[in-house]
């Protein structure tokens, strides 16, 4: 980190189609490699396959998916007098929305769909539904920070 002064935000452009500088940051997440038509193609594609499924319009389903696995609570580590402990803390909204999108990604690659826009599209329709690997990982997180309670003075 440097002690000079904070790094600037860098501003992204909205995707072209919804217009969301949500669902842009979804792609960048998704993207490799700089390919960001490829990574268009498989958040676009898996949309189209979330409104067939589904007579929502796919933004409005992949926000309340998001939504559903936004976690408030995590524990950090904190170094108090020679031991480290796990202190619970609530997570900033920015941060919240950042660790969605990548549980959300890092369970969707794990999954065994044939296709990216297949895996991604069946996570956000898993998350939305409160069930999937994203969701069991923010339940984690959230399980967590309540066994650590007790450390919850050490907050600074």
């Amino acid at each position: 980190m440097s002690r000079r002064r904070a790094a600037e935000k860098r501003t992204i452009l909205p995707d072209h189609k919804f217009k969301d500088l949500v669902l842009a940051k979804f792609m960048n997440r998704i993207m490799v490699d700089g390919k960001k038509s490829k990574s268009e193609k498989i958040v676009y594609g898996a949309f189209d396959l979330v409104s067939k499924k589904t007579d929502k319009e796919p933004i409005d389903f992949f926000h309340e998916a998001l939504n559903n696995v936004k976690p408030s609570l995590e524990v950090r580590s904190r170094r108090v007098g020679g031991a480290t402990y796990q202190v619970p803390m609530e997570v900033r909204p920015k941060r919240a929305q950042t660790l969605a999108m990548k549980w959300i990604v890092d369970s969707a690659l794990k999954r065994n769909e044939k296709t990216m826009r297949e895996r991604v599209a069946n996570e956000i329709f898993d998350a939305f539904n409160n069930k999937g690997n994203a969701v069991k990982k923010r339940e984690e997180t959230h399980k967590m920070a309540e066994a650590n309670r007790a450390f919850s003075h050490f907050r600074w």
